[in-house]
């Protein structure tokens, strides 16, 4: 993944997460047909979030979306209304395809998965913060940070 850093306010961010939607009963209720409106639907809301949408896929009982989000986002907040987005246009658009696996309004599993994620390991970011130019005991006053461009 190439660096996408997001400046907002104060701050300069690149945060990703994924996250992980099961259906209700993991039933194999996800069609092709519904993966692709899914991800037309989970494309407009992410915006909406000031957020984006990297990569969308999944199976016939769960779905899996890569998105990258500024920090002042509530991410609990954003996947409920995920949730409840996607459910809801979902039963509106495939009512009789979902009838057939549910009859109450539900779609989603209760629960979710989310994990951070970034575009370098945490072995190569250990490194880089164990590699820092620490300063020497004593006065740190008498000899100057060198400034580096680069961090």
């Amino acid at each position: 993944m190439k660096n996408d850093f997001v400046s907002k306010g104060r701050s300069v961010s690149d945060l990703k997460a994924h996250l992980v939607l099961t259906t209700k009963y993991r039933r194999r209720a996800i069609t092709d047909e519904m993966l692709q409106r899914l991800h037309i639907i989970l494309e407009d809301l992410l915006v909406k979030w000031d957020c984006k949408l990297v990569e969308f896929n999944g199976e016939c009982d769960h779905v899996h979306l890569l998105f990258q989000y500024h920090p002042d986002l509530q991410l609990s907040t954003l996947v409920g209304n995920i949730k409840s987005t996607t459910s809801r246009r979902l039963r509106q658009e495939f009512l009789a395809h979902l009838s057939r696996f549910y009859t109450k309004d539900v779609f989603w599993n209760g629960s979710y998965f989310i994990a951070s994620c970034g575009g370098v390991t945490i072995s190569t970011l250990k490194q880089y913060i164990e590699s820092q130019d620490r300063p020497e005991n004593g006065d740190s006053s008498s000899t100057p940070c060198p400034v580096n461009p680069t961090d």
